[in-house]
């Protein structure tokens, strides 16, 4: 099966040797940010650099969604099926009405502006997590030089109330971030202090109290070669990272089992498509998706 590395042989039960790996689109700076949106059968992706987001669809192709979107970088979808999205140059968290209108939820913590936040996830209760590294305001690049207010930390966010709280402050750089299928587990990326020739780049595992307080947060597993940012689980529980030569698949006890070979670096990936069991990957310039034979987890 060409395009695959087995690693253990229950990965070729994930796989697909007749679904090959598909090129969507290509001529981007750098996509990031993935979600898919079932119920209007298309993709959202952030064209980060160029300060856009793009939809694809398989009926109508590739389009332009927001055209200035304030460097938007990770998405994800609220359960009343809003966009969630991460400003970079804004330095917030704002929700896509279903309207169209732009709120903004989230732009401050005691007071003090947010970095950049970067990756975005919504729990079953509704509370919003996500991660404020300060990538996106150490270069003009990805939003706009600016100065760092606060250290990097991953928050939970409480629509509901608007209480806002720092769930995890232990990180250089904190990217990635994934619910295990039935909440009890955060795996949040670390990648680490930007420009350090040797930055820590991992993926931990924390366990989920029924309050929102986190534990644990041990090292799960190091992705090579590159590492670790956009990351997904599945039915099973598996991890689905982006990798330096793909997406590599990881069970939950941290072992990989597998490789989807890409050409370019895949930056972040999100399931979606018939049955949630297509897989959409951000890979540097270009979009890519494969089909594979497992699920993207359901949503409690």
């Amino acid at each position: 099966m060409d395009g695959f590395e087995f690693t253990q042989p229950r990965f070729k039960a994930y796989v697909l040797p007749n679904a090959p790996l598909e090129k969507l689109a290509e001529g981007f700076r750098w996509t990031e940010g993935p979600v898919f949106f079932g119920d209007r059968d298309e993709l959202l992706f952030s064209d980060l650099p160029n300060n856009r987001v793009m939809r694809w669809a398989e009926y109508a192709g590739l389009s332009v969604y927001r055209e200035t979107s304030d460097f938007e970088n990770g998405h994800a979808r609220d359960r009343q099926g809003r966009l969630l999205s991460c400003s970079h140059r804004g330095r917030r968290i704002h929700r896509t009405e279903l309207d169209g209108r732009v709120t903004s939820l989230v732009e401050r913590y005691r007071g003090r502006r947010l970095n950049s936040p970067n990756d975005i996830v919504c729990k079953s209760d509704g509370t919003i997590w996500f991660s404020d590294p300060p990538y996106g305001i150490q270069t003009d690049y990805e939003g706009g030089k600016q100065e760092s207010e606060l250290p990097a930390a991953v928050y939970r966010f409480d629509p509901r109330d608007g209480s806002l709280r720092v769930v995890a402050d232990d990180f250089q750089g904190p990217n990635g971030l994934c619910f295990s299928p039935d909440e009890g587990k955060l795996y949040i990326v670390e990648t680490g202090l930007q420009f350090d020739p040797e930055p820590l780049q991992h993926v931990r595992a924390f366990d989920v109290a029924e309050d929102g307080t986190l534990s644990g947060g041990g090292v799960l597993f190091k992705i090579d070669p590159g590492n670790a940012d956009g990351i997904r689980c599945d039915e099973h529980g598996n991890i689905w990272s982006s990798a330096g030569d793909g997406v590599h698949c990881i069970d939950p006890g941290g072992e990989r089992v597998g490789k989807i070979l890409v050409p370019s670096t895949v930056a972040n990936l999100a399931f979606g498509g018939r049955n949630n069991s297509r897989l959409f990957l951000c890979a540097s310039h270009t979009l890519y998706a494969i089909y594979v034979n497992v699920r993207g987890a359901p949503l409690l």
